[in-house]
């Protein structure tokens, strides 16, 4: 027996706040538990001078139907707009329940997700809520954080629901929410239970270290609550206008790829190969990819190995796509001084974080030799010099910097490269 589920898609035109019905996805659930998805562009939506693709090559604008059974049967550019694993939680403790499938994590994730889309049972989009928790509630937003991260008393949720419900919470791997200034949307990122340092002044340090690296990346500040620091990060996808947001398409790069989201197959997942596809996608490959490389090497000399695909993205602030600032920056201090592996390939040596392979490929992102090991003394230098003083800027203590000093600069760098590897 089979069964099938279906959504409509919608999409916040570029330069506007017109939100429109684009096309409807069907996801196929199959005898054998696999799963079958389908999309299509409405003909009234393509008929539109104004239309846009959701994305570009994997789902061009044209008339007819697409499939795919990758992702459990969800296309790349709608999983993007998806919560991920915090989102899902919170979206599981109010509904109750935790055996959702893919279109309930669409139609119940928020308005503020990643990208220009949006998800509804009906043709015609909702008016879009601009309603959003101003960063005054961030002490309320961290109590509601915990309790659902430590799974306490749910008695307590209907007074939180405000506050966190899934319409006001975003996705990710760490307690969050989304909150309002003057100047527009931030993303509060809560300490959680298993932070074994000021998780808020590492990330805001290192991305304020990438920024000296040459390496474009969101504005960032760290507010404190009751002894706890909460960081805030700029959303990039967002623009604030009279009357609303902006709302600029975002892909990310595992949907660049067409590669799985985890598992045992990551063949697909590869710098090199990203460095490739921005050839095609990016409106200034040339920059683009070099700034690429130069987050590639950042990540290798910062430990940074949480840097999967779905850590790195293309955005359009309007007709034309590039490759979006960076993203959840965070040191990952290993015991391991020979050798250490980032999340995606590197070069002709695989995931090893290490010159020789970074360099291996340099004419993928459109770098000689000699030009690839100079932004590699460039960027050794400023981690060298700033790191920790960038962490302290944000609220990082003595203890903070011992923890995370070993992710900083490995001697496995700079080792040559090794048959046994």
């Amino acid at each position: 027996m089979t069964s099938s589920r279906e959504c409509f898609v919608y999409v916040q035109l570029p330069g506007s706040l017109k939100v429109v019905a684009c096309g409807k996805y069907v996801r196929q659930v199959l005898r054998d538990g696999s799963a079958l998805g389908r999309f299509v562009y409405g003909r009234s939506y393509r008929d539109r001078d104004d239309a846009v693709e959701i994305d570009p090559y994997n789902l061009p604008l044209a008339a007819r139907e697409y499939n795919t059974a990758k992702l459990r049967g969800v296309f790349g550019a709608l999983r993007d707009s998806a919560p991920d694993a915090w989102g899902r939680y919170v979206i599981e403790r109010f509904a109750g329940r935790t055996d959702l499938d893919e279109i309930d994590y669409l139609l119940e994730s928020p308005e503020d997700r990643a990208g220009a889309l949006s998800f509804g049972r009906a043709a015609t989009h909702p008016a879009p809520s601009h309603q959003f928790n101003r960063i005054i509630h961030l002490g309320e937003l961290r109590h509601a954080a915990r309790v659902l991260e430590e799974d306490l008393d749910d008695s307590v949720l209907p007074q939180l629901e405000q506050l966190i419900n899934p319409r006001t919470s975003i996705g990710g791997a760490r307690p969050k929410n989304v909150v309002e200034d003057e100047s527009g949307l931030w993303i509060a990122k809560f300490p959680s239970k298993r932070d074994r340092w000021t998780n808020a002044a590492a990330e805001a340090g290192l991305l304020t270290l990438a920024g000296l690296c040459g390496i474009r990346v969101p504005k960032v500040r760290v507010e404190s609550f009751l002894g706890e620091s909460i960081l805030l990060v700029k959303r990039f996808d967002r623009e604030k206008v009279e009357g609303g947001y902006l709302r600029h398409r975002m892909v990310s790069a595992l949907t660049m790829l067409d590669a799985d989201d985890g598992g045992t197959d990551l063949t697909g997942w590869s710098y090199v190969l990203l460095a490739d596809e921005l050839k095609r996608w990016s409106s200034r490959p040339d920059d683009d990819r070099v700034e690429l490389f130069r987050r590639m090497v950042f990540n290798a000399l910062v430990s940074n190995i949480d840097d999967h695909p779905r850590n790195h993205a293309v955005f359009a602030a309007g007709q034309d796509w590039r490759l979006s600032p960076a993203y959840d920056l965070t040191p990952s201090p290993s015991l391991s001084l020979e050798r250490r592996d980032l999340a995606l390939i590197c070069g002709l040596e695989g995931r090893a974080a290490r010159r020789s392979n970074l360099i291996s490929q340099a004419g993928r992102f459109g770098l000689s030799t000699d030009d690839a090991n100079s932004i590699i003394d460039e960027i050794r230098d400023v981690v060298a010099a700033r790191w920790e003083s960038e962490v302290r800027r944000f609220g990082g203590t003595d203890r903070d910097s011992e923890l995370i000093r070993p992710a900083f600069l490995y001697a496995g760098f700079e080792y040559p490269s090794s048959d046994s590897d």
